[in-house]
């Protein structure tokens, strides 16, 4: 692939020896296939999730080759970014509802028709949004980030990207996920297809979960990312802190809990509901 040759040859260039025009032209062509989802930063390949890092150089070049300037929308609201990636311009055309109240999408996120963005949230660079897709109130979509299909992301939670390092798989939300107010979800967590992450539920490369219901416990093992299986149901939980002073104080330290798994015929809120009576 010629884009991809070509964006592999110029991250490996100084900033001394870069022909910058050239850059620019190379940049600008891989990110409107950026924007329009045609090239992401991670792909799904026989079933598995592998880390483009071609195209997360792309991205970083961008960076690179970008220039501070002035995007003030007037004298009481200034704004100062990198000249490669502005606000994404849409159109009525596009498909998505984007409610007015401070939101923002940065320029090189693909976001699909459908999709609902509820102010104020922010997508970032990289990010790949896909259709039917809720985006709730002070919601963040992080760098790089894959989100699927009539996915629900609530209010005040975070779906971390990972840009850096570059070989690292970046965030995953596959199809028909519910995730929680005030949820985390970093370090490269995938969460398949169908689960349901409750409310102030935090996943971490550093995170164990414990599954309930198949007597199991997950967590990220070497270069394999945490992965919380299809249609589990995801709870805040604790388990007791080892040692005898930590025991003497009782205290306990945070930790997801699976605590049942929906079938196709259970709404993701109705599976959430029944979990927590």
């Amino acid at each position: 692939m010629a884009l991809q040759d070509d964006i592999e040859r110029l991250y490996e260039q100084g900033g001394d020896a870069i022909d910058r025009e050239r850059a620019l032209q190379v940049f600008h062509e891989f990110k409107f296939f950026l924007n329009h989802g045609d090239v992401r930063a991670a792909d799904h390949v026989l079933g598995e999730w592998r880390v483009n890092r071609w195209v997360k150089k792309g991205i970083l070049l961008g960076f690179r080759l970008g220039e501070l300037e002035d995007v003030s929308i007037d004298s009481r609201f200034k704004f100062f970014d990198k000249s490669t990636y502005p606000l994404k311009k849409f159109t009525l055309a596009d498909g998505i509802r984007l409610v007015p109240g401070g939101s923002s999408v940065r320029d090189g996120a693909f976001v699909a028709k459908g999709v609902v963005c509820m102010p104020p949230m922010y997508i970032n660079v990289g990010a790949y949004v896909d259709e039917a897709t809720m985006v709730d109130s002070h919601a963040l979509i992080g760098s790089c980030a894959q989100v699927g299909k009539r996915v629900h992301i609530s209010a005040a939670a975070q779906i971390g990207g990972v840009l850096e390092p570059i070989g690292a798989l970046p965030v995953i939300i596959e199809d028909d996920v519910m995730i929680g107010g005030n949820c985390g979800v970093y370090e490269g967590t995938i969460v398949r297809r169908g689960a349901v992450i409750g409310a102030g539920v935090v996943l971490t490369g550093g995170t164990p979960v414990y599954d309930t219901v198949r007597q199991a416990v997950y967590r990220k093992e070497g270069n394999q990312p945490l992965v919380i299986p299809e249609n589990a149901v995801v709870v805040p939980g604790s388990r007791p802190l080892q040692g005898e002073w930590a025991r003497s104080q009782r205290l306990s330290v945070a930790s997801p809990i699976i605590v049942k798994y929906r079938d196709e015929k259970t709404a993701a809120s109705t599976a959430l509901e029944e979990a927590l009576r």
